[in-house]
């Protein structure tokens, strides 16, 4: 199991380092999108929580 998770580790590794050396500027923008979904999110827990205390 060990072996397997350390296989897959550095396949992804791979792959993303191969995704930024190949492609930076799309790489850029799924990270800006991961991170704006993030903030959107941390965004609607806190609304929610205000909501739920007022």
């Amino acid at each position: 199991m060990v072996q397997t998770k350390k296989v897959v580790l550095w396949a992804l590794g791979i792959f993303v380092a191969y995704t930024i050396i190949h492609s930076p500027a799309r790489s850029a923008e799924l990270v800006q999108i991961g991170f704006e979904g993030i903030s959107d999110a941390a965004k609607s827990v806190g609304e929610f929580m205000t909501q739920l205390i007022s």
